[in-house]
């Protein structure tokens, strides 16, 4: 009895051939290849068995292994983050919808990790975190370079740069440049002398290079470029400049506020302050109202800059933390 495909398989087939035999493939060979193909499981398809494998702690104090996976955890959000801002960056004909729609992505990505950080905040004993941290020096958070991408891709490089040496440098400054003075050098000096920490020292002997690349390829496609070039009705938007306002928000007060209550939880120990891993200074740091970093200074009233993370730090320190 002659077998008869279904219309739908035969469909498929002639898709496929339409797809190979343009580009001088054997479409029999794929499909016997489908022979020796074994079923794809959950479990290998996300490497789940190595992604478990991957949180290897440097004592036996257990909350250490909380204190890695939060990290990690922190790191894929990022990676999804920086998914968005190619994206963005590549789109040469994006729409205004397009646009929202994938800063809209990043915003609910930064959300979900802000109300998540109660995991560092009180998901860790603080006199187990206090003796852990100190087989982790110099390895600081400062460090995650995906964090420093995503700042470059959200703005004007000139935005990021410290705010003393922003009028110094000029307006013809390179990236380069631009890069040597980056606000974030502040946070990883050493309390005492001034000097760069080995934290920093390190950080830019393997991403200097990186960053700089990164920041010349996001020089006009980062978010404020690429919101710039849509069509003025469309710049002015309310969904659009309260995406972006969100997103400066998220990035700049939010998130650095979260680490700011961790440390508060942990390090804050009057009279005496305790020095966060690698002796980054993150009373100066942290606060976003010591670095005044806007993405967007130009969606904020003049008042609301002035008064930018005013009010916030101290309410984090009356909290009950």
């Amino acid at each position: 009895m002659e077998h008869r495909f279904d219309p739908e398989v035969l469909e498929q087939l002639k898709r496929l051939e339409e797809k190979y035999v343009p580009l001088g493939q054997n479409l029999a060979a794929y499909l016997e290849g489908l022979y020796y193909t074994d079923f794809l499981n959950y479990w290998d398809y996300i490497h789940l068995d190595t992604l478990l494998s991957l949180q290897n702690p440097r004592t036996n104090i257990p909350d250490e292994k909380i204190f890695i996976m939060y990290h990690q955890i922190t790191e894929l959000y990022f990676k999804l983050c920086l998914e968005e801002y190619r994206q963005i960056a590549e789109d040469r004909e994006i729409t205004t919808d397009i646009f929202l729609r994938r800063l809209k992505r990043i915003n609910r990505y930064f959300d979900n990790l802000i109300s998540s950080f109660d995991v560092m905040v009180e998901g860790m004993d603080p006199q187990q975190f206090l003796h852990f941290r100190m087989a982790l020096m110099p390895a600081s958070g400062f460090q995650s370079v995906q964090y420093r991408m995503i700042e470059i891709a959200s703005t004007d490089l000139r935005n990021l740069v410290d705010k003393a040496k922003r009028a110094a440098l000029g307006l013809q400054s390179t990236q380069e440049e631009m890069i040597g003075c980056i606000y974030w050098k502040e946070g990883a000096t050493e309390v005492a002398s001034g000097t760069k920490t080995l934290t920093l020292l390190r950080f830019e002997e393997k991403y200097t290079s990186q960053l700089i690349q990164f920041a010349k390829e996001y020089e006009h496609t980062n978010v404020w470029s690429v919101y710039k070039r849509l069509p003025v009705e469309d710049q002015q938007n309310p969904q659009i400049t309260n995406a972006l306002r969100s997103l400066d928000s998220n990035v700049n007060v939010n998130w650095p506020l979260m680490h700011y209550k961790s440390a508060v939880r942990y390090l804050q120990k009057d009279p005496e302050i305790i020095a966060a891993t690698g002796g980054t200074n993150w009373q100066k740091y942290l606060p976003p109202r010591f670095q005044k970093r806007i993405f967007y200074p130009e969606l904020w009233t003049p008042q609301e800059v002035e008064e930018w993370g005013k009010g916030w730090v101290e309410k984090i320190l009356n909290d009950d933390v």
